[in-house]
């Protein structure tokens, strides 16, 4: 049985189907490697991911999805296929343009926090604006910097380091630096990989509320069958290729992880 994850669009009412993806990838493959080590990590992806979204990406590890979510953030390239993010062809586009493109409209949280030890939860968070195209006036910085942080419950926190912190006060200065720039897109890799139950459980919730009362889109690759319980839609890979599955196959992929495998479309 063919599946395409653009099946839930293409069967949208007409009203929803005039609305453009937000994410447009198509036939994506990508190697890495030469000769005898050449390894081919995703073949033939095609994927549509509507505005106001939220999307749990899983599988098993080295089955393509943070490869995939990279390609979509512009962070890394395919081999072949066509990429459209928020209307923009990001293979055709310069460096400088898919640069102003995540600075702008994507935000990006990771497993491991990514914060600078020897800045303040507040000059972590305001470091989008570091490289935005256009000059920020300082106080302008400094408030939407404060209002992130309070977004995330870290109003107190904002002259605080990371090394004063716990794993969870991290991920949430993380969250809020992706916030910084009120992206359409915010793009997670494992955002609760290194957080107890409990910590875990109140990001997801953010993410949850985020998506619901902002609409802000997103996508989040995950092992954590809570983040699969809150998404809108769950696509599963496995060597590569989207697959189809079945709630039953879902549950025994987050136990295991290892969805079973099918053909791309």
């Amino acid at each position: 049985m063919s599946y395409r994850a653009t099946a839930d669009a293409a069967t949208a009412p007409t009203a929803a189907a005039v609305t453009p993806p937000l994410i447009r990838l198509r036939d994506i493959t990508k190697t890495y490697g030469t000769g005898a080590g050449k390894a081919t990590v995703l073949r033939g992806v095609s994927l549509d991911v509507m505005p106001g979204e939220l999307v749990a990406l899983v599988g098993q590890s080295g089955s393509g999805k943070s490869t995939l979510l990279n390609i979509v953030g512009g962070l890394d390239m395919p081999d072949e296929g066509t990429v459209e993010v928020l209307g923009i062809d990001t293979l055709k586009a310069g460096d400088t343009a898919r640069a102003h493109l995540r600075n702008r409209s994507i935000g990006f949280v990771f497993q491991a926090f990514n914060l600078l030890d020897h800045l303040t939860c507040l000059g972590n968070v305001t470091i989008p604006a570091s490289f935005a195209p256009d000059a920020i006036d300082a106080r302008d910085v400094e408030a939407r910097g404060q209002d992130a942080l309070r977004r995330v419950g870290l109003a107190d926190f904002a002259m605080r380091r990371p090394g004063e912190l716990s794993g969870g006060q991290k991920q949430r200065v993380a969250i809020a630096r992706a916030l910084f720039n009120s992206p359409k897109l915010l793009l997670c890799d494992e955002p609760t990989g290194n957080l107890d139950s409990e910590t875990g459980r109140g990001v997801i919730e953010f993410f949850r509320e985020l998506n619901a009362k902002d609409g802000v889109t997103l996508v989040i690759v995950t092992h954590e069958r809570r983040i699969s319980s809150v998404a809108k839609r769950v696509i599963a890979m496995r060597d590569g290729m989207i697959v189809e599955t079945t709630d039953e196959e879902l549950a025994a992929a987050h136990a295991a992880g290892e969805p079973k495998a099918g053909p791309a479309e």
